[in-house]
């Protein structure tokens, strides 16, 4: 997914909850049609492990002949990976790939030195309605993989370890929790998982990753007496495990991983450790030095600023 603007989130604190370090509640921003919630980066929390990049895309409805349509646009020094709960985005890109994702999928995509994709909502949805409601995040990579050569990998649904008990059933998308590691080929230490829980039901945590957080996708849950809303990014403290309780039935996703191995420049849709780098990549893309989209002859222009 291109960088789209987005209001910047509200932070603060959870004073009662020693478990929880900052709570980031991000801003909906309406697209035309398509809200946005952005929780990472926000101004007081960059990153979460390595994830710098983590919006909520919709819930969004589609009338007949409409839908997403992100150009064909420039990515360096990341991952990218699409998670849908609804709905389905076709995905082409500059190796090649021609990949729709739908819920319960994964597409990874990793940039390194440099990839262009594009994201739409396939032809065969625009003949009626359609909806979508999914997650995009992006993952930084570590400094000796960023300029690694670009590759893009996709996991079918029941690939992926589902853990279930104390009333909560747990998909894990990435990295490692519970015991379970995800086919996912990531490239440091890291937790992304998408929980269901019961009313009622607990979900433990442990302390198994350096950073950890969860984004309250739906429901309320509680946290060491603590209530917190849909819509609210929790930064966990370093080396605390939570046991989050559903007072509604709740969905939450967990993630987080090893702290990044140095502080990250984001421009756009760039990502680099190397401010000079992200220069490069604004010059590449302005000369049309990225490999083409095939299938896909527009693009986003290199933004002014």
């Amino acid at each position: 997914m291109s960088w789209q603007p987005a209001a910047e989130a509200a932070c603060g604190k959870a004073e009662s909850c020693p478990a929880v370090d900052t709570v980031i509640v991000p801003r909906s921003r309406d697209l035309g049609g398509f809200s946005v919630r952005r929780a990472l980066p926000a101004a007081e929390r960059r990153m979460v492990g390595p994830f710098i990049f983590f919006d909520q895309m919709g819930p969004a409805e589609f009338l007949t002949g409409r839908g997403i349509d992100v150009r064909p646009h420039p990515h360096i020094g990341l991952s990218t990976l699409t998670w849908v709960i609804e709905g389905e985005i076709m995905h082409r890109d500059s190796l090649g790939s021609v990949q729709p994702i739908r819920p319960g999928e994964v597409n990874w995509m990793t940039a390194g030195r440099g990839i262009a994709h594009s994201e739409r909502t396939p032809e065969a949805l625009r003949a009626g309605p359609s909806a979508l409601f999914g997650l995009q995040t992006w993952l930084a990579l570590p400094k000796a993989h960023e300029e690694t050569d670009p590759g893009f990998v996709h996991i079918e649904a029941g690939a992926l370890p589902v853990i279930d008990g104390m009333g909560a059933h747990v998909t894990l998308i990435a990295g490692t929790g519970w015991g379970a590691r995800s086919p996912v080929p990531v490239f440091s230490e890291t937790i992304y998982a998408d929980a269901g829980i019961a009313a009622g039901g607990t979900l433990p945590i442990a302390a198994e990753h350096e950073e950890m957080a969860l984004y309250v996708l739906a429901g309320r849950v509680e946290i060491q007496g603590d209530a917190f809303d849909a819509g609210s990014l929790l930064v966990l403290a370093p080396k605390t495990p939570v046991a989050v309780k559903a007072l509604s039935e709740a969905r939450v996703m967990v993630l987080g991983g090893a702290t990044a191995d140095a502080p990250r420049h984001i421009w756009w849709n760039f990502v680099s450790s190397d401010a000079g780098r992200i220069e490069q990549a604004k010059a590449d893309w302005r000369a049309g030095r990225f490999d083409a989209v095939l299938g896909d002859d527009e693009f986003i222009p290199l933004p002014e600023g």
